[in-house]
């Protein structure tokens, strides 16, 4: 059974690593997944997993970018660590809306919205929304294409569109990199800006959960420290080729082949559950 339960979270940990960075919802895919594969795990330690699995997404953004984010490093000039500086301190402020809205509603949206109905219709709905705003969006060669030079205001909006995937099936990402497109950002730059912003926001979450988790004294079990293990692992090392895959492809293609991706998969998901019930 321990080894039916690691080969699972090893999936679990593909879907979060390939879904986290690609602007189709790693919560809501999570979320479908547990329903169709459960974990042999309390109710409590899935709801602490289901986040803190971020984690080993988190460190594939800091390995990836550490020369890059690292405001110390002895390489860098004057200007250039003042630079990274007011990115971090961009990056902060984008993550205020989130962060505040996050904390009042969180155990609301955990007791309402993680669900296979959200998850598929914000699928769908962010699906078309993505169709949308390529084909409507003009060409801008204007637009910010370096991520350092994003101003605090448009960090600030980016930061109130991120406050839409709390909402289970949207993507964190998806929400992110459309809100700084929309913005006047590139697809590279709008990419780049969101993995930054996923750095704080998903190790708050993942904090505010390990916080919740103990609070309620609830306990691990050798098995689901295992889990636990194998998934943030396998998230880390996946989310290495994802985080890559989607720099690259932003660079030369829009992003209408997610949206349409989204709308399949939400369709699929609530005829499924019409046809033979949860």
């Amino acid at each position: 059974m321990l080894l039916i339960e690691l080969l699972k979270a090893l999936l679990y940990g593909i879907v979060e690593g390939i879904t986290e960075w690609l602007p189709i919802s790693s919560t809501g895919h999570l979320i479908l997944l547990e329903e169709f594969l459960p974990l042999d795990v309390s109710p409590a330690f899935w709801e602490f997993f289901e986040v803190v699995i971020q984690l080993g997404a988190i460190l594939a953004v800091i390995v990836l970018y550490f020369g890059r984010l690292n405001p110390f490093a002895p390489s860098k000039s004057s200007a250039e660590k003042k630079r990274t500086w007011g990115l971090w301190f961009r990056v902060l402020v984008a993550i205020i809306p989130s962060a505040v809205v996050g904390l009042l509603i969180d155990d609301w949206l955990d007791a309402h919205l993680y669900n296979y109905v959200t998850v598929a219709v914000a699928l769908i709905v962010y699906g078309v929304a993505f169709l949308f705003i390529e084909r409507m969006r003009p060409t801008n060669r204007t637009a910010t294409q370096d991520a350092e030079a994003v101003s605090y205001k448009t960090a600030f909006l980016i930061g109130a569109f991120q406050m839409l995937a709390l909402i289970p099936g949207t993507s964190r990402s998806g929400s992110t990199i459309l809100g700084a497109m929309l913005l006047g950002l590139s697809r590279p730059a709008a990419a780049e800006f969101s993995f930054f912003m996923a750095i704080p926001t998903m190790a708050g979450a993942s904090l505010l959960k390990a916080v919740k988790f103990i609070a309620e004294g609830a306990t691990v079990t050798t098995t689901e420290w295992g889990i636990l293990a194998v998934g943030c692992v396998t998230a880390f090392l996946v989310s290495l080729a994802a985080i890559k895959f989607l720099t690259d492809f932003v660079k030369r293609h829009s992003f209408a082949s997610f949206g349409v991706y989204r709308i399949v998969l939400g369709a699929l998901v609530l005829g499924y559950f019409l046809m033979f019930g949860r």
